[in-house]
């Protein structure tokens, strides 16, 4: 295992927000995947007039793309986090996926599953 950037204190305090974080963002997720995928008793037995049905058809398409929207970010976030755990596993963590320098201290106590130096991060933010 490669010799870690930080104290094994420092790792401990990072994994362990990384991990509440975690669990926050799944409770989340399972909240609004349920939320999302499920469908209204009166949807289904089409218990709308024809005005309401077809207002009611645009709002909750609506609704439903935000969900979903929000679903994936939420998975994304939890990808990051898992794969921030990982690499402290592999006492790869802190250093950047790109340039492989360190990242900054302060970026990783703000952001702790942030996988690129800030250099890097600036730059492919440019290019988008």
């Amino acid at each position: 295992m490669a010799k870690s950037l930080y104290t094994e204190k420092e790792l401990s305090e990072l994994r362990a927000r990384l991990v509440a974080e975690r669990g926050d963002l799944q409770a989340q997720y399972q909240e609004l995947e349920e939320s999302t995928f499920s469908v209204n008793q009166s949807e289904m037995t089409g218990e709308m007039g024809f005005d309401e049905e077809y207002a009611d058809a645009g709002t909750a398409t609506f609704e439903r793309e935000k969900d979903l929207s929000l679903v994936n970010n939420l998975r994304d976030l939890m990808d990051k986090i898992d794969k921030a755990l990982a690499k402290m596993d592999e006492g790869t963590y802190g250093l950047c996926d790109r340039c492989g320098k360190p990242i900054e201290r302060a970026r990783l106590k703000a952001l702790p599953y942030a996988n690129l130096c800030l250099q890097d991060k600036q730059a492919e933010e440019r290019v988008r």
